[in-house]
């Protein structure tokens, strides 16, 4: 006759080392979750402040101070911006130049990369400590050269200088990126595109790219952000104000004396806008593409 042992009360409640290290754990993640909440609001409260005083009228400002909700809702302020620096004209600059410069900066940087990656030309590590030396440069040292340079060949005062020179300056650091990505590219892809016949153009295009295309797509959305808010070399090469981009156009305008803090406000809340619509719409193939790579 067998006996069947009933499990004693002390055995039932003993937990799994897993739930326990889960338990220990917890307060760990509250205190890393309220870090990271006070450095959000940190970094979101100036946005706010911004948003709260361009909608407000002068008087409503001065009344109640920066930090009231306004009164009522005005749109004053944002339609005197607008209109005073022709604003529209500032965001098509702006826009352009940050989609050309993306663009062919992410297309140098895949070709270079293709070549020094992928090709092994001979003394790539040179041409790799150039692009870094290259992109480590300071813009202030750069100034008289391409100065110089754009007035020989009458490009000064015109986007297609800041197109170029923003399209070198991007793409040596996609170069240097893209480099290390290609060096670990899969040899069996490559050896499969040669069995079929392609050659190295058809195979870059066929192959590659659409393989590193969430590493082109984090590039594309860096190098437009990134060339949007430059400001000291478009304030040089940039003088007339029809070649202006928008944040040219925000730096000449908080010298003018007639800027109250109300139509600052709206200047700022303006000019960001365009680059935060842009990182929220492409977020998602931001995130894609840093997951991508850290996951091969």
């Amino acid at each position: 006759m067998s006996v069947i042992a009933a499990p004693s009360q002390t055995d039932s409640t003993v937990e799994p080392p897993a739930a326990t290290a889960k338990k220990h754990r917890r307060p760990g993640r509250w205190v890393v979750l309220a870090v990271l909440l006070a450095l959000l609001l940190l970094v979101v409260a100036p946005m706010l402040v911004i948003m709260v005083n361009a909608f407000k009228t002068p008087s409503d400002y001065a009344s109640n101070g920066p930090l009231a909700l306004p009164e009522s809702i005005s749109f004053q302020g944002i339609i005197d911006f607008w209109n005073r620096i022709d604003f529209s004209r500032k965001l098509l600059n702006s826009l352009v130049t940050s989609l050309s410069v993306a663009v062919l900066g992410v297309l140098l940087s895949v070709l270079n990369a293709y070549a020094l990656g992928i090709g092994r030309v001979r003394g790539r590590i040179w041409f790799l400590v150039f692009f870094l030396v290259a992109n480590l440069l300071p813009q202030e040292v750069l100034v008289y050269p391409l100065y110089y340079i754009s007035k020989e060949l009458h490009l000064y005062d015109s986007p297609i200088s800041v197109i170029i020179i923003f399209t070198v300056i991007q793409s040596a650091f996609g170069t240097y990126l893209l480099t290390s990505v290609y060096e670990e590219f899969p040899r069996e892809l490559l050896d499969a595109a040669e069995v079929d016949g392609a050659g190295r153009w058809r195979t870059l295009w066929r192959v590659v790219v659409p393989v590193s295309r969430p590493t082109l797509a984090v590039l594309f959305t860096f190098f437009f952000i990134w060339t949007w808010n430059e400001f000291f070399l478009p304030l040089i090469f940039l003088v007339s104000n029809e070649n202006q981009t928008v944040p040219v156009a925000l730096g000449v305008l908080q010298g003018d004396r007639l800027m109250d803090a109300t139509a600052t406000s709206a200047s700022a809340l303006v000019g960001i806008l365009p680059a935060l619509l842009f990182f929220l719409i492409f977020q998602r193939t931001l995130t894609r593409g840093i997951t991508a790579g850290a996951i091969k």
